[in-house]
């Protein structure tokens, strides 16, 4: 009888290890989740929302990631809008990449907005950053409330290597919860 509860013990034990290094595995190299801090990114994400970020996807243009923040010692969510050689100019509310207009289809929400001001001011990389494309190995990134977003409008171009991951999935609220 003996002999069995020791057999039983070590068999969770083993299980519950083997759990413990899977869960740390995939949070080391897969996912991990995290936490919005702010508006920055109103109407997609809120204030104490919390999201699940792939380590391993390949970063686009307008993915949502998260990132060691350049000028703060914590982690920011922002929207990529230039990548490597892209030229990003803002020009009476329209995006403009490499001269094409960019639909923005994140920043429309029924029933906000204020009447007479410009949802973003208008820039050019040149104007902002002195240099007119996006360097390799960085990326340009905006929030989506515009007018509430410390981003590469104040801190210049983030590097490739502080991304953390791109945004996947949001956990809670429980009434948000899915796909940004």
């Amino acid at each position: 009888m003996q002999e069995s509860i020791k057999k039983e013990v070590f068999s969770w034990i083993r299980t519950i290890l083997f759990a413990l290094i899977i869960a740390f595995l995939f949070r080391h190299f897969l996912f991990t989740p995290s936490i919005v801090h702010g508006e920055s990114m109103s109407p997609t994400f809120h204030e104490d929302d919390k999201l699940i970020v792939s380590k391993i996807s390949e970063i686009h243009r307008f993915d949502t990631i998260v990132f060691n923040a350049p000028d703060a010692n914590e982690h920011y969510v922002k929207r990529v809008i230039g990548l490597p050689g892209d030229n990003v100019e803002m020009k009476d509310d329209v995006l403009y990449i490499n001269g094409e207009p960019m639909e923005e289809p994140y920043l429309e929400v029924e029933g906000v907005g204020i009447p007479f001001e410009k949802m973003t001011g208008d820039f050019t990389l040149e104007e902002l950053t002195g240099v007119p494309r996006v360097p390799k190995g960085t990326l340009f990134v905006l929030g989506d409330n515009r007018l509430n977003s410390k981003d590469s409008r104040y801190f210049g171009f983030i590097t490739e290597e502080s991304v953390l991951g791109e945004v996947k999935f949001r956990i809670y609220p429980f009434k948000e919860i899915g796909m940004p």
